[in-house]
């Protein structure tokens, strides 16, 4: 599947851990919340809060459970809580390991360089989902662009491409424009601090990804 000509942007937001932060993100219209699984993150939560923040989840609207490395109990224990998840992998899992659970899964990778991207790429074929993000220890939430010449265009996606890192209100039409993904992924640019989103950046994020799809539809 490609992403040249799709209009409409899906959107992620990613690291919530408040129910006020979920109910800003449905009502803004994202199409996925983001809950991070991982106990080094400043945005981990527990299965316990995870099962308690997805109460104000409503029909329509994805939830994605996000590891780094995890074991197989981790896993069993936040599908158990949340069996309605989509699995994200943000470490070195391998093949076998993300299609052992019989789950729809994200594979992401940092994208440290074009050959590099390329040859892990196809080593997840039946991810649902390719999510590429900036090259970071800490696994994502770094605040930082990459070079998106690193892509690979539409035509040769063989899976949807989600966009990660350092996006904002401000450069994401930027990044809709140049790599046309299936999806945008959000965390550190719609935060106040560290776990803690900003209602408002929120809002201008979501409105600014609406623009770009009307940008692109009358231009094609």
């Amino acid at each position: 599947m490609t992403t040249e000509g799709n209009r409409r942007i899906r959107v992620k937001i990613c690291g919530l851990t408040r129910a006020i932060d979920v109910c800003a993100a449905v009502e803004a219209g994202a199409d996925a919340l983001g809950f991070v699984f991982y106990p080094a993150s400043p945005r981990a939560v527990t299965v316990a809060q995870a099962r308690a923040l997805a109460r104000d989840v409503p029909p329509f609207v994805s939830i994605v459970a996000l590891f780094v490395d995890p074991s197989v109990a981790e896993v069993a224990a936040v599908l158990d809580a949340l069996p309605m998840a989509l699995l994200q992998f943000h470490g070195q899992e391998t093949p076998e390991f993300c299609r052992q659970f019989h789950r729809p899964y994200l594979k992401a990778f940092p994208a440290r360089s074009q050959a590099m991207l390329a040859q892990a790429l196809v080593r997840y074929p039946d991810a649902c989902g390719w999510l590429v993000d900036t090259p970071t220890v800490q696994h994502g939430g770094s605040g930082k662009t990459f070079d998106w010449t690193v892509l690979p265009p539409p035509e040769a996606r063989t899976r949807p491409l989600v966009l990660a890192g350092g996006l904002t209100a401000e450069n994401v039409a930027e990044a809709i424009a140049r790599v046309r993904p299936w999806a945008v992924d959000v965390s550190s640019g719609v935060e106040s601090e560290k776990g803690i989103k900003d209602r408002g950046k929120i809002e201008q994020f979501l409105a600014a990804v609406r623009k770009a799809e009307n940008d692109f539809a009358a231009s094609h």
